[in-house]
């Protein structure tokens, strides 16, 4: 893809379904060069559109995109993983992988908590988890609803065959996160790609 239209993929990705202005607008082109992209993309199968009734005025066209379009931030090594969790599960059974999930929990927790360490309050932790999940290839941002509220958006699942396999590696992450973030914070997820979400995202609220 060229690189305006790659940019557009990208933003769909990160933002979920947007307008033809509004990525214009993001990206600094024109509403037209913006809906020939889109409707080159299109032709490709990687975004498709819907119109969204307004409450006031003509309905707006979303566009978003398709299966094709989100795999074109793929898994990582997918058919490596499911077959390591079927070897995993067939020499040391369901515990055997309870462990191995347990024992990253382990791990990833550590590496939180000491990334996490100097971090001054919520919004800081918040910021620095966001850092740390798009390192690891989560795309993830931060969306501050108030001084005491903020949803951790994660465009991606970097382990998206593992989870579909083995859901118990996502309650294990959301685990995690309510431990790094402290006992007077509330982590829920609030969509779930797993649970016909586009996304993983996650309300963290300051009690």
């Amino acid at each position: 893809m060229e690189k305006n239209a790659d940019a557009i993929v990208q933003e769909l990705k990160v933002n979920g379904a947007m307008t033809s202005g509004q990525l214009a607008e993001k990206l600094n082109m024109t509403s037209m060069g913006a809906r020939q992209h889109l409707l080159r993309l299109e032709q490709k199968k990687l975004v498709n559109s819907y119109m969204l009734k307004a409450k006031l005025g003509r309905p707006k066209q979303m566009w978003q995109l398709t299966q094709q379009g989100h795999n074109q931030f793929p898994d990582r090594h997918a058919e490596l993983t499911i077959h390591f969790i079927d070897s995993v599960t067939r020499l040391f059974g369901e515990q055997g992988l309870e462990k191995l999930i347990s024992d990253r929990e382990q791990q990833m927790l550590t590496v939180y908590q000491n990334a996490l360490s100097n971090c001054q309050n919520l919004h800081d932790k918040v910021a620095k988890l966001a850092v740390l999940r798009t390192e690891e290839g989560y795309m993830a941002t931060v969306d501050v609803i108030s001084d005491k509220c903020y949803r951790l958006v994660e465009a991606h699942c970097p382990i998206c065959s593992a989870a579909t396999k083995c859901q118990n590696f996502c309650r294990s992450e959301l685990e995690i996160f309510k431990q790094i973030l402290g006992q007077d914070v509330t982590v829920t997820r609030d969509e779930y790609l797993l649970d016909d979400g586009k996304r993983c995202s996650y309300l963290i609220e300051l009690r």
